[in-house]
């Protein structure tokens, strides 16, 4: 045997990897940025340059609904991916409503946070928590590595903030404007993250009233008013329900000051654009590729629809349909889902993301599937909205709505693809033929065959008392 050959041989046996590579590493755990803005409505997507990229690189829910128009039992429907009628939260205050209800009812031990947190992931909550919570007085609660929150931050200046049991008092200069302290403690904890994966919630103050602005953006959108949309200052139909009836018409003085409020919303949002650009970059700079960014809101907003001042708690798609938008690896780019979806599902949604094991029963599910194109073509009916309406508990609740604004009685919704179905407290039933009427002006439930009006009745009966993934599942697969 040459030299040569003796090598090769030697080489060969002392290089087996050669032939049998080692296994590679296992893949990284992705990334979660979780953006969530307050009041948000789908006529400010468009003033948003960098929400309308991520729009064209991901994938759009157009029907995606909360299961609440108000802050907290929204927020609660998030962490938890529970309906309200199983987190007992419906309200911002009072026994059945805000932090306090939050955690008597057990939710703060339920949260995706929690979950992620024992599938080794680094958490950060970071902007408006829950109503009710205060800073000096509340501290962290269970499944958050990292704490960054607020009070009442609506201001944009002037707040504290708990920062990680610590308290720190932000002033009245720009760099301290709220939505810009938030972005940068995001884009400081992602950078400090290293191996860990992360998940990180920014939940911004704005758009919410008093729709302060960026200083530097106070000055944009001259003239811009509220859209003219087909129930702009509308009035009610003749079958309209009592609530809706006692509003005035809108005057002149009044659609005034919703067209600067709007334009106010529309600046305030800018902040709000400008850190999901920074954060993107931030992420791209560092190299990843392997991180969701998911853009949505706790509710809408009307301003004028139905000649309402600004508010919200209706069941009208201005207040329940609100944007939902993500990016990431593996999400299909420009897509448009219109499966009906609720915010009960994105607690599952980064869950499964995670590779985590939910500590509780699921009332929602994963969107995964739907935004990797593989969906079930079986997928919900209907969207469950429930709302306990005056009286208002507190005249320090931020979403106390003004005269005129809308303050609804208790009801419980279905939302369908074609139809808007209510039962209001006051025995009154509203039925919209989306169809025909999408602008729900005209209530015909007085309207409809006996067997329709039963049928709808025994469906939302069967959501508003569902729990669990299946139960629930079951319930809003319901043919009508």
């Amino acid at each position: 045997m040459t030299k040569a050959r003796v090598w090769l041989t030697v080489a060969f046996l002392v290089c087996p990897s050669e032939v049998m590579p080692e296994p590679a590493p296992p893949a990284k755990k992705p990334n979660i940025v979780f953006i969530l803005a307050d009041d948000f409505s789908m006529n400010l997507v468009q003033y948003m340059p960098n929400l309308l990229a991520m729009q064209k690189e991901g994938t759009t829910f157009s029907r995606y609904f909360v299961t609440d128009s108000l802050c907290c039992p929204s927020r609660s429907s998030i962490f938890t991916g529970k309906f309200p009628h199983n987190t007992g939260v419906f309200k911002n205050t009072g026994s059945d409503g805000g932090y306090d209800a939050f955690n008597v009812h057990g939710n703060e031990s339920q949260t995706f946070a929690v979950a992620l947190q024992r599938a080794g992931y680094k958490t950060a909550m970071l902007g408006k928590y829950l109503n009710g919570y205060f800073p000096i007085r509340n501290g962290v609660p269970k499944g958050w590595d990292e704490w960054d929150v607020a009070g009442a931050g609506y201001a944009e200046f002037n707040y504290r903030l708990n920062q990680n049991r610590k308290v720190v008092r932000y002033g009245s200069e720009e760099p301290a404007y709220l939505t810009d302290v938030a972005s940068r403690l995001g884009i400081e904890f992602i950078r400090k993250a290293g191996r860990n994966p992360f998940f990180i919630e920014i939940a911004t103050f704005a758009p919410h009233a008093p729709y302060i602005p960026a200083p530097r953006d106070a000055d944009k959108f001259p003239g811009l008013v509220a859209p003219r949309t087909a129930a702009f200052a509308a009035r009610p139909d003749a079958a309209a329900p009592a609530w809706l009836k006692g509003i005035p018409p809108l005057v002149p003085m009044a659609t005034k000051n919703i067209n600067r409020a709007f334009r106010m919303r529309a600046q305030s949002v800018l902040a709000i654009d400008k850190m999901i650009g920074d954060i993107r970059s931030a992420l791209a700079a560092l190299g990843d590729e392997n991180t969701y960014i998911v853009f949505s809101s706790d509710n809408g907003l009307h301003m004028g629809e139905y000649s309402l001042r600004p508010g919200k708690m209706t069941p009208f798609d201005i207040d329940i349909n609100v944007p939902l938008i993500i990016v990431g690896p593996g999400v299909r780019k420009g897509s448009v889902v219109d499966q009906i979806v609720e915010n009960v599902d994105l607690c599952p949604t980064f869950e499964e993301l995670g590779g985590a094991s939910s500590p509780k029963p699921l009332d929602g599910h994963s969107l995964v599937a739907l935004l990797r194109g593989t969906g079930n073509t079986d997928w919900r009916r209907m969207a469950l909205i429930e709302h306990h309406g005056a009286p208002i508990v507190s005249p320090d609740d931020p979403d106390a709505p003004e005269k005129h604004s809308a303050n609804p009685p208790s009801y419980e919704a279905l939302r369908t693809e074609d139809g808007l179905y209510v039962e209001y407290e006051t025995g009154e039933v509203s039925y919209y033929d989306l169809v025909q009427d999408p602008a729900e002006l005209r209530n015909i439930g007085a309207k409809l065959p006996d067997q329709k009006r039963q049928r709808l009745h025994e469906v939302l009966h069967a959501n508003t008392r569902c729990q669990g993934a299946q139960a629930c599942w079951d319930a809003q697969r319901m043919h009508l």
